[in-house]
């Protein structure tokens, strides 16, 4: 991030100064604990607290001033509207780069999506991406003032959270290229339907040029929806036919090793996945269209996608005395908990397959059956035994009894711990599969120092 003056940001967010001193910010943040010194401090009112009553901690903690829509003690820019404010900064220095611009989406898997599209726009040279969740309206505009100059491309990655949310973000970063990974559930109690959470992905479509391109999944029962609102052409991907980036090959041949191939056009290629399972090629198809658009060679884009980290929890694989542990607990919906388990049926596995089931939030009145969904799911992997946490995964569970699993296979978990030991009572040659919703945390079941992450 290049030093910015704070006299020279409240210019630029029409903002009123008190105090200011000299100091460049150099940095941002949000939570007052998470200040380090040169960071610009931005007090956030939320539901339960409201950041301007810790602008004294900020300040002591090393701000160098205060973003905030109340005067405070101490320095400050003062603005009438915080999250208009940095929605302004953004645009200031959007409009300063000339490189390709994508914008992602999607009910699930937007973030290994953006993750694999940024690192098949590496050949261009230095990509900056959103990191870890900072995909909302308070934490999206920060990229852009972090840019150092020399990026020669941008990936932004968009949440949802109700109509408007994705226009308000494309507003500021004005993307040339979009993806929408696919319309599933998750929201779903925001805007009423999915046909309402199409209506607010395809924002990102909207808002894109018309010598831009948007891409979305062929296999989506919305595309039509998303194609609709496209000013610009439209490629698709997947693995029927007539995708502009068919999968034609795909093999997975261990937790660690995949393979696929793909076609675009009249040019075929291979790319070795960074990790397991066919929703990690339908990313990587969408990101190799977005290389080839950006003007990238597809066979160095395919070199980068194999190159590429994906962040933890998300297909990760933990070898523990003899036991492979799949933590995909980053996220959970019923499209993804599909793919995973597809992944668990596919892989060869010595001993017998376990599934741990977290919780699925933020499905609104879907929640009941969506967790009966992904029950007979599971019951239809024939996994040796299955372990449930969570309340509304007893449907689930009531969904794998009815399915013909016998009530020794099944376990209710009514702490974590009850998890950790049925995740213990695995024998060497079992693979388990552990998934569920963030809020679960999940993770807590292999946080232990023992544990060995084997991913690529």
């Amino acid at each position: 991030m290049r030093p910015i003056r704070p006299i020279e940001l409240s210019e630029i967010v029409g903002g009123s100064v008190e105090s200011l001193g000299t100091s460049p910010i150099s940095g941002f943040a949000l939570d007052s604990r998470q200040v380090r010194p040169g960071d610009l401090f931005i007090a956030i009112v939320g539901e339960n607290v409201d950041g301007h009553d810790f602008a004294p901690q900020a300040l002591a903690g090393g701000a160098v001033a205060v973003l905030a829509d109340r005067p405070i003690e101490g320095p400050h820019i003062l603005v009438p509207d915080v999250v208009k404010a940095l929605a302004q900064m953004a645009l200031h220095f959007r409009e300063a780069f000339r490189g390709p611009v994508v914008g992602v989406t999607g009910s699930v898997g937007k973030t290994t999506c953006k993750e694999l599209v940024a690192a098949a726009l590496k050949p261009l040279g230095k990509v900056a991406k959103t990191e870890g969740n900072r995909n909302t309206e308070l934490t999206a505009p920060l990229l852009w003032a972090e840019l150092d100059g020399d990026e020669r491309a941008v990936v932004v990655e968009m949440g949802m959270r109700g109509f408007g949310q994705i226009a308000h973000l494309a507003a500021f970063s004005q993307p040339t290229i979009g993806v929408i990974t696919n319309v599933g559930v998750s929201h779903i109690e925001l805007v009423g339907s999915r046909q309402g959470i199409a209506e607010a992905k395809a924002e990102l479509f909207e808002a894109l040029p018309t010598d831009g391109l948007a891409v979305a999944w062929s296999g989506d029962d919305f595309l039509g929806i998303l194609r609709a609102q496209a000013p610009c052409p439209v490629a698709t991907f997947g693995f029927g036919a007539g995708s502009d980036c068919r999968i034609v090959g795909y093999t997975a041949n261990s937790w660690t090793d995949a393979l696929a191939v793909f076609e675009v056009g009249e040019e075929r290629v291979e790319v070795r996945l960074p990790a397991v399972g066919r929703h990690i090629a339908l990313s990587a198809a969408a990101a190799l269209l977005v290389a080839r658009h950006a003007g990238v060679d597809l066979e160095a884009a395919a070199d980068a996608i194999a190159e590429a980290k994906l962040p933890g929890g998300r297909m990760e694989v933990i070898q523990r005395d003899g036991v492979t542990v799949v933590m995909d607990a980053y996220n959970a919906a019923p499209a993804s908990f599909k793919a995973a388990l597809e992944a668990l049926a596919e892989i060869p596995c010595a001993g017998s397959r376990l599934v741990v089931m977290g919780e699925m939030r933020e499905l609104g009145g879907l929640a009941e059956e969506a967790h009966r969904e992904v029950g007979r799911m599971i019951a239809a992997v024939k996994p040796a035994r299955a372990c449930f946490f969570g309340g509304l995964t007893r449907f689930a569970a009531e969904s794998c009894s009815a399915a013909g699993m016998e009530e020794h296979q099944l376990t209710q978990a009514e702490d974590i711990d009850v998890v950790r030991r049925f995740v213990a009572s695995a024998m060497p040659g079992d693979t388990v599969l552990i998934k569920g919703s963030r809020a679960m945390e999940l993770e807590r079941v292999v946080a232990s120092k023992e544990a060995k992450v084997q991913n690529r």
